[in-house]
């Protein structure tokens, strides 16, 4: 196989390591050279600055893990020329007729999509997952997601303000940039009926017209309600889900990756620890592992592009809600 990697900031590089972790050797970057981080570990790969040449080298995967503004511009060729593709979310900073036509290519010519939500490959949501479907706990009545975390902390060798996550013209702000519980909360819950939410920019932090937080509350279609907290200051930072059921309830940390369950009826808790050793990283080495088995035809999308579609629609509602002070059916 032959990976064209497209955009190689600190998201970029860590898919280039696990790839090499996972045996590949076969790459071609795709730079623009506008990366604030030193080249020294790319030298030994060969590079292209023009995507029309880089394709026509025939890669048969690209990874898209460029400015979020920027997807598209990588995407839509490649899946012209037959590409499998790993996009970066959010798939696109807006649901236009780009991401139409996006749809359109791949399912036509049958184009694998994974799109990188990797919280989806967390061993213990993942339980989580299997303990609500099965019912063990009842029905979900309610749940609470909060995320802060303090932007200039994410990248401390770099400066905040350059980067895609701080400006809008990259498709940068809180609800973009820390999208993962909108997708996440389908995989859990099942779809958005409608929301509502309040955002904007209220610390001393420089952005580049973007919001800083996002209060966000849900109606799930099986009548679930819940909410959502983003913020780009909080320090510590935290993130965290906490779930009502019928008959239970369950408190997940994504700082210690624990999670503990009550169960009503033996009253009691029970705690789902992730496997020893794990950190971080294991999320998106899972990630580009089932990549390749999807490549490969040994797996089904985990995270296919529809979903990236539908993630997509839910910050574009959550943009408009705030902006128009209205709840949003979807």
């Amino acid at each position: 196989m032959k990976f064209l990697i497209a955009g190689l900031g600190s998201i970029g590089r860590r898919h280039l390591r696990n790839l090499i972790s996972l045996g590949e050797r076969d790459i071609l970057l795709f730079r623009t050279h506008h990366s604030t981080l030193p080249g020294d570990e790319l030298a030994s790969f060969p590079t292209q600055t023009d995507l029309k040449l880089a394709l026509e080298s025939r890669p048969a995967e690209v990874i898209i893990s460029n400015p979020t503004a920027l997807h598209l511009d990588v995407a839509l060729p490649a899946a012209e020329m037959g590409c499998h593709l790993f996009l970066e979310k959010p798939i696109s900073d807006l649901l236009d007729d780009r991401v139409t036509a996006l749809m359109d290519i791949t399912s036509k010519a049958g184009n694998k999509v994974l799109v990188g939500f990797q919280f989806r490959f967390h061993p213990v949501l993942g339980q989580l997952n299997a303990l609500i479907t099965s019912g063990i706990i009842g029905r979900p009545l309610s749940f609470r997601v909060h995320w802060g975390e303090y932007l200039p902390g994410w990248h401390p060798w770099e400066d905040y303000r350059r980067g895609y996550a701080a400006r809008r013209a990259l498709g940068g702000g809180v609800v973009n940039t820390l999208s993962h519980p909108l997708d996440y909360i389908r995989w859990l819950f099942g779809e958005v009926q409608s929301l509502s939410a309040v955002t904007g920019h209220i610390s001393r932090l420089e952005l580049d017209n973007v919001e800083d937080i996002a209060e966000i509350t849900v109606r799930m279609s099986n009548g679930c309600i819940g909410s959502i907290h983003l913020d780009y200051f909080q320090r510590p930072p935290a993130h965290w889900l906490e779930v009502n059921c019928e008959i239970g309830h369950i408190r997940w940390d994504n700082d210690t990756g624990a999670a503990k369950i009550y169960y009503v009826e033996r009253d009691e808790w029970e705690q789902i620890d992730p496997p020893a050793g794990f950190e971080r990283n294991a999320l998106f080495f899972a990630e580009m592992q089932h990549f390749i088995e999807l490549i490969h035809g040994e797996k089904e999308s985990r995270c296919s592009l529809q979903d990236g579609v539908k993630a997509l629609a839910l910050t574009e509602a959550v943009h408009a809600s705030a902006q128009q002070g209205c709840r949003i059916d979807l």
